[in-house]
């Protein structure tokens, strides 16, 4: 092989390699691409999410403290979403025992005595709490709320005692009308939802509008229950 050849032959040596260069890139570009745009949805995802917090963070604040004939109009539609939101469960449960047929494990018996022990202490628990904020001037509806920060009855143990009857009150619901669904997965699902709304809009207004004295308390005392910290 002479000179000429050898040279022909480092250069197409040489192409070969340039063009495998290329192809590197031009794939890693493309894979570089690929995650941003499929990180950019999710960062959009997540902006949304931030305002939709945001803007029900300012409306409670803005109206919980606004004026007395604000609160007083909001109150009732405060009512309103709480009782559908709650009532909704109730009936996908029901909906979904129907449908999916599920049996039913304890006794009529059983059952009743079950539902009373859970649903009475339930409605007293709610009753109780009320009583605390009604007697601050103020209503458990967070447009509503006390001027000051409610610690006395059912809030010296736990943040949230009014939710802590409801929660109480639903399961006996289930075993009241036997269903399956609403004990073992919709009663669930609704505390996760309560969970998740306490923590990422009505305790940020809380801290908003009470600032440290409503930290502190958050700090010393659990959500629901004594020994139950979240």
């Amino acid at each position: 092989m002479n000179l000429y050849e050898i040279e022909m032959e480092m250069n197409r040596r040489q192409n070969e390699l340039d063009k495998e260069l290329e192809r590197i890139r031009l794939s890693r570009n493309a894979r570089k691409s690929h995650v941003d745009i499929k990180s950019e949805p999710d960062r959009n995802s997540e902006g949304k999410d931030m305002k939709i917090r945001d803007y029900w963070i300012r409306l409670l604040y803005r109206v919980s403290t606004g004026t007395r004939k604000i609160r007083e109009i909001f109150t009732p539609v405060g009512l309103i979403i709480f009782g559908s939101f709650t009532s909704l469960f109730v009936v996908l449960a029901i909906a979904t025992d129907r449908y999916l047929l599920l049996s039913w494990p304890f006794s009529h018996f059983l059952s009743e005595l079950v539902a009373i022990l859970l649903i009475a202490p339930g409605v007293v628990l709610i009753l109780w709490s009320a009583f605390h904020f009604l007697k601050m001037k103020g209503t458990p509806v967070p447009f509503n709320p006390p001027a000051k920060l409610v610690k006395t009855g059912p809030y010296r143990f736990a943040r949230n005692p009014m939710l802590t009857g409801v929660f109480i009150m639903i399961f006996g619901i289930g075993f009241a009308i036997k269903s399956t669904s609403l004990i073992c997965l919709f009663t669930p699902l609704y505390i996760w939802a309560n969970v998740w709304e306490l923590k990422h809009i009505e305790e940020p207004e809380l801290q908003k509008r009470l600032g440290e004295d409503y930290i502190a308390y958050q700090k010393q005392t659990p959500m629901f229950l004594p020994t139950m910290h979240c």
